[in-house]
């Protein structure tokens, strides 16, 4: 099961250029950017590869990147 790259200043351009602000002037928000991005490059190799990750690891991951993104798009559009 393969899904689709996210990234979220493509999946949000009305906010790319606050998210880059963010991302520069605020520890939290870039910390938060950060882990989103990491998790999505984890959770795209598990599915690329096929990788030995359990089910409930992968839907973890998932719903962590979710909660990230929910919050991330929260202190963007703020």
């Amino acid at each position: 099961m393969q899904t689709e790259h996210q990234d979220l200043k493509k999946e949000f351009p009305q906010l790319a250029a606050h998210m880059d602000v963010l991302q520069q002037s605020n520890v939290h928000f870039a910390k938060a950017l950060d882990e989103f991005n990491a998790l999505t490059a984890e959770i795209e190799h598990i599915e690329r590869n096929d990788a030995t990750a359990g089910e409930s690891v992968l839907e973890q991951m998932k719903k962590r990147r979710l909660a990230l993104k929910d919050e991330i798009y929260r202190m963007a559009s703020a």
